[in-house]
């Protein structure tokens, strides 16, 4: 939880925690699908149920410390931000999905902004405002880059999460 207890920086947080919770994906509830959390893969990668159908996702715009990747060790803060994507997302958890140009990477991974049903929460965005991550911005998907961005100055700025830790 991010504590600021006087001064500018704690309006900041505020607008923060407002553009997490005011972003909209554009999903019409029309031809909704029921989007299900299967499991929490490491700190930017979930698998997901899609109408019975197992994908794994790849988190738009952020970049978590690594936890297993088949040749480089943890990273600072890397088990912190895969044990809070998962308090985010336990199984079972619904979402809704946002794709952005590329529908996949090049591992055939999908390429998703992630809400969560239950409060709208922007799961990509509050991993970066809260110090879990940074941002990543890989072309063409970048619709939300500016958002990331902002949001991890803020992190750094409150000294959250791996600005903390990894320093």
């Amino acid at each position: 939880m991010i504590k600021v207890h006087k001064g500018p920086l704690r309006k900041l947080v505020g607008v923060g925690l407002s553009l997490l919770m005011s972003c909209s994906s554009g999903v019409t509830t029309e031809n909704k699908v029921l989007i299900t959390i299967l499991k929490v893969v490491d700190g930017d990668t979930v698998d997901i149920d899609i109408n019975g159908n197992t994908e794994r996702v790849r988190l738009i715009g952020v970049n978590t410390p690594e936890t297993k990747h088949p040749t480089k060790p943890i990273e600072c803060f890397g088990p912190e931000a895969s044990a809070y994507l998962t308090q985010l997302l336990p199984k079972g958890t619904h979402v809704r999905i946002e794709r952005d140009i590329e529908a996949r990477d090049r591992y055939g991974r999908m390429l998703l902004y992630l809400y969560r049903e239950s409060d709208n929460l922007f799961i990509n965005l509050d991993l970066v405002l809260r110090g879990y991550g940074t941002p990543m911005s890989i072309e063409p998907n970048t619709f939300h880059h500016i958002d990331f961005v902002h949001a991890a100055a803020l992190a750094e700025t409150t000294n959250v999460g791996l600005w903390q830790a990894c320093r």
